[in-house]
């Protein structure tokens, strides 16, 4: 049996970073006055302590010397903190670092994530001053009561609001949403997808909960008040998601938290469905799923055709797809790739 699959119309919402470069400097915890449940920000960011104002130009040459030779577009990204909730001279510094390469030609856009409850129209015009391109808000769930007991100090209205404010600003609109937080279920993740793309956010990054040691969420995992997802319970989850996205033109930019040698490594106290290539499962269960819908005869061997850069996640990390099949069905299971 021949099924051939149009990989790049089922994972269009999955954006193609071959063409741009990212110089990321990460601010763990600045400006965020909270202490959300699951929160351990530095062991998040890789990064144990703040950067200062004067290593910032270090970080941005020192990536430019990588990049400078290519002609994908390049982005300064601030990661990790809640960047408009950081004093206002302070983020002019930062912002005026970053922007001084964007006068200059030699990069060309600035992002940065933040809260919804801390924007406002002053922050806003303050951020177009500064040509900034793109905001990410931390919404992670639509739902009021788990985002109460997350402890975020803000409310699904705050999301709304912040969201318009940002795109009657003509800045990109993304949204970071959670999977797995405690009180949430896959029924309750559907409805904040659902509610996010609403509000039309152009960019989406998706993240599975990590239990992180110094957090509260760690204290409730050994008093056995809070059972992490396991890896297939994520997956099940974000492919849900991931089906919503589907019926619209949002790009997932990220799925799943970046590896860093803090999350991966032996010695590492994270629990939850830690995967250093989680995307790839995710993506590979989409696509066994396209498959077995075409399946017509259960009999025949399984010869899958699709675009050559598809091939590897169409088998599947460590085959599985391959092995679903031909355990499932008794049958051999092939995939060739096209141009």
């Amino acid at each position: 049996m021949k099924i051939k699959l149009d990989l790049n119309k089922i994972l269009c919402n999955f954006t193609n970073k071959e063409n741009q470069y990212t110089i990321p400097i990460f601010i763990p915890h600045k400006g965020c006055p909270n202490n959300c449940i699951f929160c351990n920000q530095k062991r998040i960011s890789g990064q144990i302590k703040n950067v200062d104002i004067e290593e910032i130009d270090n970080i941005i040459n020192t990536y430019l010397g990588y990049y400078n030779s290519s002609n994908k577009k390049i982005e300064i990204a601030f990661f990790g903190g809640s960047f408009t909730g950081i004093d206002i001279d302070l983020q002019r510094k930062y912002l005026g670092v970053a922007k001084k390469y964007v006068d200059a030609g030699k990069v060309d856009s600035i992002r940065l994530s933040t809260r919804p409850d801390y924007i406002d129209e002053n922050i806003l015009n303050i951020l177009k001053e500064y040509n900034v391109g793109t905001i990410e808000l931390g919404v992670q769930s639509m739902d009021d009561n788990v985002l109460n007991f997350a402890k975020r100090g803000h409310t699904s209205l705050d999301v709304k609001k912040a969201s318009k404010l940002i795109k009657e600003f003509g800045i990109n609109l993304g949204h970071q949403i959670m999977i797995g937080l405690p009180k949430s279920t896959i029924d309750t993740e559907i409805y904040t997808i659902k509610e996010c793309l609403k509000l039309n956010p152009t960019q989406l990054r998706i993240y599975p909960v990590y239990v992180i040691e110094d957090s509260e969420l760690y204290d409730m995992y050994n008093l056995k008040h809070y059972i992490p997802l396991s890896i297939n319970d994520a997956i099940k989850r974000c492919v849900a998601v991931i089906r919503e996205c589907q019926k619209t033109n949002v790009s997932i930019i990220r799925l799943g938290l970046q590896s860093t040698s803090e999350i991966t490594s032996s010695n590492a106290n994270i629990f939850g469905p830690v995967c250093d290539n989680f995307a790839e499962y995710v993506i590979a269960k989409i696509i066994r799923d396209e498959i077995e819908k075409s399946i017509n005869n259960y009999n025949e061997n399984i010869e899958v055709f699709v675009p050559n850069k598809y091939i590897s996640v169409t088998v599947g990390p460590k085959r599985i797809n391959k092995i679903y099949f031909e355990d499932k069905y008794n049958v051999r299971y092939m995939v060739k790739g096209e141009n």
